[in-house]
């Protein structure tokens, strides 16, 4: 095992690595802007270094920089998290050729399923169904057009060196075809450098289904099951939960054994994660390759009772994975809820401040991977992602049963958050039922964002109000007024004083 890792990432996932090092005996290296010069994942690490300004582009991206800290430092190997530099071949080849380890794939496998069009083409040849579309990026519009009649409207275009839903458009219709072709191509081009998108059929009404994979150096590549992530906006993720309703232990092995040989055929190494299209009778499609940990990961450790991080330290320093395919098989239910600082009841819009108030959910199952505590300013330089709750129980009812209350006892003071709309879709009965696809939350968003919140909702702000306010009163002398919490505010408050609660 390595004696010194150095994390480049930061929040949440930062912590995540530096626990599991440390619970390997590792020690470990921070990495930080000066905006995070304070933040919790800094004063979790043996050691931590000021890489640069605040914007990203200026510190986390800054690879030879990170790359000649951790040779300053000492470090053995780098552990990328996810986002920011996890993805970069040109970043983990360097970090090989500085005479340390990339935790995570070779940079090969990085570029093999880098590109979404060399990635199908990778897929084709292995066998691996995908959604019937190119193989290369389209030339001009008559060309896109030609491919979009033979496929049959409607036709989904994306960006080939894309992700997180940027230059990407549905087309119903010929006549709309031109333009949006124009529009995902300057999307693309701005986001990523890279204008190439490709064409294929866009298939109505599927869920997004991902397994997870770990691989060693010795040839064993196995699946740990799946994760259902159909819950999105604009093709961002908001609620993932482990196993998937729609998936049986048939399916389950028919996607997982497509997945090994997905990432045998990209010749990959350590955790990464195969996305898939679900269609409504059971048909899937491959979409694309994850070449690192997932926000998403901690649903598969809780189900397979695995510390996906630490294996993926394991394998990176040379360890045989120990396990034998038949033995994964997932035990009870797992679900993440994503905590952003953003207020869902005004589009979404982002929020900034200073975390005046945080009060941390418990009990049985229940998991909180934060990067925040108070005190800490939330910008507008990173992603807006504060958090992750996730529960385990033993069944999927019961695991939202315990979300929710899991989510009742949260309370985040001087930002708004994403709570109390995750409390909103879990009531929902379609959400309760299993009756998901990746649209689904498109339409239903004007009723899960009206700012008169269903009584549940309402009460449940009421009470984390109240209790937060409890906790935050000083211990000393002097007054001190109650911290305003996030999601109570406004019309939320005022119905809920309707509903007969007295709010603080």
């Amino acid at each position: 095992m390595f004696r010194k890792v150095l994390v480049a990432n930061r929040g949440e996932i930062a912590l995540r690595v530096i626990r599991a090092c440390r619970e390997l005996g590792v020690a470990t290296v921070a990495v930080h802007s000066e905006a995070d010069a304070a933040a919790p994942h800094v004063r979790a690490a043996d050691e931590a270094v000021c890489v640069g300004p605040p914007p990203s582009a200026q510190s986390y991206l800054l690879g030879d920089r990170i790359i000649a800290v951790a040779r300053e430092r000492g470090a053995e190997a780098i552990h990328p998290g996810y986002g920011f530099l996890s993805e970069r071949a040109w970043f983990a080849r360097a970090v090989r050729e500085a005479g340390l380890v990339f935790i995570g794939p070779p940079a090969e496998a990085i570029e093999a399923m880098g590109s979404k069009t060399a990635a199908r083409q990778l897929a084709v040849a292995a066998g691996v169904p995908v959604v019937p579309g190119t193989t290369e990026s389209v030339g001009d519009a008559q060309e896109a057009l030609a491919l979009a009649e033979a496929y049959g409207f409607p036709v989904l275009l994306k960006a080939a060196a894309g992700g997180g839903g940027k230059g990407m458009r549905v087309v119903r219709d010929a006549g709309a075809l031109e333009g949006a072709l124009g529009a995902a191509r300057r999307e693309a081009q701005n986001a990523f450098g890279d204008d190439a998108v490709y064409i294929e059929k866009y298939i109505e009404g599927p869920r997004h289904v991902e397994v997870q994979v770990l691989a060693d150096m010795h040839g064993t590549v196995l699946h740990l099951g799946e994760r259902e992530c159909s819950v999105q906006r604009r093709h961002q993720k908001m609620i993932e939960e482990a196993p998937s309703v729609a998936v049986d232990p048939a399916l389950r092995a028919r996607m997982g054994a497509t997945a090994v040989a997905a990432a045998r055929a990209a010749g990959y190494v350590n955790a990464g994660t195969c996305e898939f299209l679900l269609d409504r009778d059971g048909a899937y499609y491959f979409l694309e390759m994850n070449t690192r940990i997932q926000v998403e990961h901690p649903v598969t450790e809780l189900v397979m009772g695995l510390d996906l991080v630490q294996w993926q330290l394991r394998i990176a320093a040379g360890e045989r994975l120990p396990f034998a395919q038949e033995a994964l098989v997932p035990h009870g239910w797992a679900m993440e809820c994503r905590i952003t600082s953003e207020d869902a009841v005004n589009g979404f819009l982002p929020s900034t401040g200073r975390v005046t108030h945080l009060r941390l959910p418990g009990g049985p199952g229940v998991r909180w991977d934060g990067g925040i505590e108070v005190g800490t300013d939330v910008g507008l330089y990173y992603d807006p992602m504060l958090a992750k709750l996730i529960v385990h129980a033993p069944s999927r009812p019961l695991a939202i049963a315990r979300m929710r209350r899991a989510l009742g006892e949260l309370a985040v003071g001087g930002v708004e958050t994403t709570r109390d709309f995750h409390l909103r879709v879990l009531a929902h009965p379609d959400f309760q039922s299993g009756a998901i696809s990746i649209q689904w939350l498109e339409q239903h968003l004007e009723e899960l964002t009206r700012p008169d919140a269903p009584p549940e909702v309402r009460r449940l702000a009421a009470l984390a109000a109240v209790l937060a306010a409890q906790d935050g009163r000083p211990s000393g002398g002097g007054g001190a007024s109650p911290p305003v919490m996030a999601g109570t505010g406004g019309g939320w408050a005022a119905a809920a004083r309707r509903d007969g609660l007295r709010l603080p």
